[in-house]
C-alpha cells in the first residue's frame, strides 16, 4: 500500500479515520510463505576459544566466532557429497538434513564449548523477484546471499537445558532476486551457554506475482549461466610457445570481486608431457613472456614508478636477472634469432604547446600522446651494451629480426590528406651493423610484414589494395573493404609481389612462417568462427587446420616445431588452452580455469539459420536457445547484429553474452548482414559506402522470416541490440520499422558527419566505409541514412548506453538522439557510464551495465518492470 503522511493535528481523528478507509479500499498485496524444507549441512565442527581468550583486553566471545571467517564464504558451493579439507585437517562433507517442524535440529560435537555448521540451499526465480528471508534459532547465526553478509543475530536466547526459551530469535531480511539460481548460506554457530537445543529454521515470503511456477527451493547447484560465470572466475588471457616446442606460457586472469582490480598470473608448462612446471604468481607477476631462440630461457618487462625494465629468467639454472632498469617510457622488445641481442622501443614524450589551450598540428594531434614518438634500440647480450638505431621526426614502430639477425624491420607511418586512408605507411630494413636504412615498401592500407625462414622473401598482410589492384577481387563498380585482410608474398630480389589469398573467402589475422618454409599458418575470419588455415607453398593453396574449437582467441606456432599453443572457446564452450601438434593434428587440453565455475552449468542449444536476401544472396547466422526451451512455449526474442565491417563470431561470452540472455529465458538470433568480412572480397566490399541502407533491409527481412520459420516466438515481444555501428543500426531500424518492441543501442552512431569530425577514428574509419564519400557531396548518405534526421519516426522503446569517456564514438551521438527523443516525448532512456571509453570493462559498471540491458528487455518484452524500477527508480 502506498505511505501518505498528513498533518493530522487539526481533526485528526476525522483525518485517521478516513485513512483507514482508503486502507481498507486499496487491494493488498498477497503473500505465499514457503519454508526451507531441506539443506545442505557443512558440520558441526568444534569452534574452541583461542588461548588467553578470557582476557579482559583483547578477549573473544561466541559473537567473535560468528564474526569469524573459518573459511571463505564467497568460494563454498554446496553440493551433496562434496568433500573439503577443514581447518583441524580433517575430511568433511556436504550432507542433506531435513527441517521438521521446529527447523533443522544440530547435534554439537560437544556441549562444552562452542561450534559452527554451514547451512546451503538455492533459490531458482524465472525472474526478478523481491522476497523476505526470516531465519530463527535460540543460537547465533549469519545468513549470505550468493557470498554476501546480510542479517545476523549476534546473541544466545538462554534456556534451562534441554528446554525451550520463551522466545526464540530471529532475523530477517529482504532481497533482491535477479532471474537465476542464488545460494543461501547460514553460519550457525553454537552457544554452549545457552542450553537451549540447537536448531535453524527458515522462511522465505513472496509477493504472490513473484511465486510463479519456476520458483524454487532446492539443495541442487545445477542451474544456467549466470553474470558470476561471465565475470567472476580465473580465464586463461594470452598464450606463447617456446620456439623449439618445448615449453609453453599461459597468462591466466580473474576478476577480485567486489573490486575493480584484476589479478594475473603465469604458468609454463611442459609441452610433451602437458605437466605445469612453473607458477609466476603475486610478488613476481609476469603477464606475458618473450621466449629466448634457444635455451630454457625467456624475458619479461616489468614496470613501477621509476620506469621499465626487462629481465631474463633461466629455467635451468633458477636465475632471474636484469637486462635494463629504470628506463621511462620502456616499450615492447623482440630477441634476436641468434640470442645474441635485444631490440626494444622507448617513447619520448611530446612538446606541448601550453598548458592553458593547444593547436592541433593535425586530425590525430586530438589524441592523448600523439606527439610522443617511440624509437628503437639494440641491447647486446651478455654484457649489456647499448645502441640506439632510429631517430627522426616520426616514430618507428618495432617490427621483426631476419633470420639471420643482421637486418630489422621498422616502419614509419605519415600522414597524407590527398587520398584515404590519409596516411602512408614506410617499411624500411635496418641493418644491424652499419645502421643504414633501406626502403623496402611505401604504400598504403598496411597491416604488418614478417620475413621468410631463409631471408629471401617478406609476408605482407594489408588491404585488398595494398598492392594495387593486385589483391582485389570485386566486381567493376565495388570498392574493396581494406579491412578483410589479404597476404602477399614480396621477392626482396626481384620487387615483385604476389598476393596468395586474393581467391580465399576468410579475412586474414595473424601469420605464422615456421621452418623449414614451405607452410605458412593464418589464422582467419571465416564466416561466423575463427579459425586456423595452412597454406602450402608448392601447392599454392589454403587447407583448414581441425583445431577441436569454434574460435581461436589467441595462438602461437613454435619456430621450429610444428605444434601450437592457443586458447580456444565456442557458442557455448568456455574458452580453454590447449596445445596442438601440427603435424599430428591433434590437441591436447592443457588448462580449463573454468572447469570448477562451469560444473553443473547447462546451457541451450545452438542452432544454424540463414536466408536468403532479397538479391539471392545467403545470409548466415545463428540461434541460441534457452537451456529448458520448450517449442510449445511462446518465447521473447533479441536480435543481435553488427552490421559493420566484422561478423559477430561464435566465440563464448564477451560483452554481448548470447549464452547469458539465453539463459535469462529469451531466444536470440545473430545474423550476419552483407558487408562482413570472412565471407568473400565481393561480400565485404558492400559495406562500403552502404552505411545501413541495405543491412538495415536486410535485417528487417531476416527477422520476419526468423519469425515466420519459428512459431515458438512471440512476434509481439522481439527485441533488437547493437554496439558501435551495431548502435547507429539500433538508431536506424527505429527509424525504418515498429516491429521491434524494445531496442538497445550501446555507442551508437546517430549523425554520421559529427561522429566523421568529432570521434578520434571517424574519418579514417569513414575511409573505407565511406570511401571518397564527405558531407559536401554525399547528403544522401550523412543526413538520410542519419537516424538523427530522422527521430520523428522512431516509436520503439529505444535505451541509448554510452562511456562518458568514449573518444571513438563520443557520447554527444546518445546525447543528441536523447534530446531528439525527449522533445517528441517518445519512449528513451539514457544512462552514461563514467570514466568509460568505447567498451565498458570497467568490473562493477559492467555488472551495472549488463543487468541494465536485460532489465530493459524484461521491461518490454517480458512485461516485468520492477528490476528496472529497482535499478532506477523515479525519484
Amino acid at each position: 500500500m502506498p505511505r501518505v503522511r498528513l498533518d493530522v493535528q487539526r481533526g485528526g481523528i476525522a483525518v485517521l479515520f478516513f485513512l483507514a478507509l482508503i486502507s481498507a479500499a486499496l487491494p493488498q498485496e498477497k503473500i505465499t510463505t514457503q519454508t526451507i524444507p531441506s539443506w545442505l549441512v557443512l558440520g558441526p565442527f568444534n569452534a574452541p576459544f583461542p588461548a588467553f581468550h578470557g582476557d579482559k583486553k583483547g578477549g573473544l566471545g561466541v559473537e567473535d566466532i560468528l564474526k569469524f571467517e573459518e573459511i571463505e564464504i564467497g568460494s563454498l558451493r554446496p553440493k551433496s557429497g562434496l568433500n573439503l579439507k577443514w581447518a583441524d585437517g580433517s575430511t568433511v562433507t556436504w550432507s542433506p538434513g531435513i527441517a521438521g517442524d521446529r527447523g533443522l535440529e544440530l547435534k554439537p560435537m560437544s556441549t562444552a564449548v562452542p561450534g559452527t555448521a554451514y547451512l546451503g540451499a538455492y533459490i531458482q526465480t524465472p525472474r526478478w523477484t523481491r522476497a523476505r528471508l526470516t531465519v530463527s534459532s535460540s543460537h547465533l547465526f549469519q545468513i549470505y546471499l550468493d557470498g554476501k553478509p546480510l542479517a545476523a543475530k549476534i546473541k544466545a536466547d538462554k534456556a534451562a537445558a534441554g528446554e525451550r526459551p520463551a522466545t526464540e530469535g530471529r532475523a530477517s531480511s529482504d532481497l533482491k532476486l535477479e532471474s537465476g539460481k542464488h545460494k543461501i548460506l547460514i553460519k550457525a554457530v553454537y552457544d554452549p551457554e545457552a542450553g537451549a537445543d540447537w536448531r535453524i529454521g527458515a522462511f522465505l515470503e513472496v509477493p504472490d506475482k513473484f511465486a510463479q511456477p519456476g520458483f524454487l527451493i532446492s539443495t541442487s547447484p545445477d542451474e544456467t549461466m549466470s553474470l558470476r560465470h561471465l565475470l567472476d572466475g580465473p580465464k586463461p588471457a594470452g598464450v606463447s610457445i617456446s620456439p623449439d616446442g618445448a615449453l609453453a606460457a599461459l597468462t591466466v586472469s580473474r576478476s577480485l570481486p567486489p573490486s575493480d582490480d584484476l589479478e594475473s598470473w603465469l604458468e609454463l608448462y611442459q609441452v610433451q608431457t602437458g605437466k605445469l612446471i612453473q607458477t609466476y604468481r603475486g610478488g613476481m607477476s609476469i603477464s606475458s613472456v618473450n621466449w629466448s631462440p634457444e635455451g630454457r630461457r625467456f624475458s619479461y618487462a616489468s614496470f613501477d614508478k621509476s620506469g621499465g625494465a626487462i629481465w631474463v629468467v633461466d629455467l635451468e639454472s633458477g636465475t632471474s636477472t636484469p637486462l635494463l632498469k629504470v628506463i621511462k617510457n620502456l616499450g615492447g622488445h623482440v630477441w634476436a634469432p641468434d640470442g645474441t641481442f635485444i631490440v626494444y622501443s622507448v617513447t619520448e614524450e611530446g612538446e606541448k604547446d601550453s598548458d592553458q589551450a593547444q593547436r592541433y598540428r593535425d586530425l590525430e594531434d586530438r589524441q592523448s600522446g600523439r606527439r610522443n614518438r617511440s624509437y628503437l634500440y639494440k641491447l647486446t647480450l651478455p654484457d649489456r651494451a647499448r645502441r640506439r638505431l632510429t631517430s627522426g621526426e616520426l616514430s618507428t614502430a618495432l617490427g621483426a629480426i631476419s633470420p639471420d639477425s643482421q637486418k630489422l624491420l621498422f616502419t614509419r607511418t605519415l600522414v597524407d590528406y590527398s587520398e584515404r586512408p590519409y596516411s602512408k605507411t614506410e617499411l624500411f630494413a635496418l641493418d644491424l651493423v652499419s645502421l643504414k636504412e633501406e626502403s623496402l615498401w611505401k604504400g598504403k592500407w598496411f597491416t604488418r610484414a614478417s620475413w621468410s625462414p631463409d631471408g629471401k622473401r617478406l609476408l605482407f598482410l594489408g588491404g585488398p589494395s595494398m598492392f594495387g589492384a593486385a589483391g582485389v577481387n570485386v566486381a567493376k563498380g565495388l570498392v574493396p573493404n581494406e579491412y578483410d585482410i589479404q597476404a602477399y608474398l614480396y621477392d626482396l630480389a626481384t620487387k615483385t609481389v604476389e598476393p596468395i589469398s586474393r581467391e580465399f573467402n576468410p579475412s586474414l589475422g595473424e601469420a605464422f612462417w615456421a621452418e623449414p618454409g614451405d607452410l605458412i599458418y593464418f589464422t582467419a575470419t571465416d564466416m561466423s568462427y575463427s579459425r586456423l588455415y595452412e597454406y602450402d607453398l608448392k601447392k599454392k593453396s589454403f587447407a583448414p587446420v581441425d583445431c577441436g574449437v569454434e574460435v581461436i582467441d589467441q595462438i602461437d606456432v613454435a619456430a621450429k616445431r610444428p605444434m601450437a599453443a592457443l586458447i580456444g572457446s565456442g557458442a557455448s564452450v568456455p574458452p580453454k588452452a590447449f596445445l596442438f601438434d601440427l603435424a599430428k593434428r591433434e590437441a591436447r587440453p592443457v588448462k580449463d580455469p573454468g572447469r570448477e565455475d562451469y560444473a553443473g552449468v547447462s546451457f541451450g542449444r545452438v542452432d544454424p539459420w540463414s536466408f536468403k536476401n532479397k538479391k539471392g544472396a545467403e545470409i548466415d547466422g545463428y540461434v541460441f536457445y534457452p537451456p529448458d526451451f520448450d517449442p510449445l512455449r511462446k518465447y521473447p526474442l533479441i536480435v543481435n547484429y553488427y552490421g559493420g565491417t566484422t561478423p559477430i563470431t561464435r566465440d563464448f561470452g564477451g560483452r554481448y553474452p548470447k549464452a547469458y540472455y539465453a539463459a535469462q529465458g529469451y531466444l536470440v538470433y545473430v545474423l550476419q548482414p552483407s558487408g562482413a568480412i570472412g565471407y568473400g572480397q565481393s561480400f565485404s566490399a558492400l559495406h562500403v559506402n552502404d552505411w545501413g541502407a541495405m543491412v538495415s533491409e536486410e535485417i528487417i527481412d531476416g527477422v520476419k522470416k526468423f519469425l515466420a520459420a519459428h512459431p515458438f516466438v512471440d512476434p509481439k515481444r522481439v527485441g533488437c541490440i547493437g554496439a558501435s555501428f551495431g548502435g547507429f543500426m539500433t538508431m536506424l531500424l527505429t527509424t525504418k520499422t515498429n516491429m521491434f518492441a524494445a531496442a538497445v543501442s550501446h555507442a551508437g552512431i546517430s549523425s554520421i558527419s559529427s561522429y566523421w569530425g568529432e570521434g578520434f577514428w571517424g574519418y579514417s574509419y569513414s575511409a573505407v566505409a565511406s570511401a571518397d564519400s564527405f558531407p559536401w557531396n554525399r547528403k544522401d548518405i550523412y543526413v538520410t541514412q542519419s537516424p538523427l534526421f530522422n527521430a520523428d519516426k522512431i516509436t520503439t522503446p529505444l535505451l541509448l548506453l554510452h562511456g562518458s569517456a568514449d573518444t571513438n564514438v563520443p557520447p554527444g551521438e546518445s546525447t543528441q538522439l536523447f534530446t531528439a527523443l525527449k522533445l517528441l516525448k517518445r519512449e528513451v532512456e539514457y544512462i552514461q557510464f563514467f570514466d568509460q571509453n568505447h567498451h565498458v570493462l570497467t568490473y562493477n559498471k559492467r555488472i551495472l551495465w549488463t543487468k541494465t540491458i536485460m532489465a530493459w528487455f524484461d521491461r518490454w518484452l517480458k512485461g516485468e518492470p520492477e528490476w528496472w524500477n529497482d535499478l532506477y527508480p523515479n525519484r
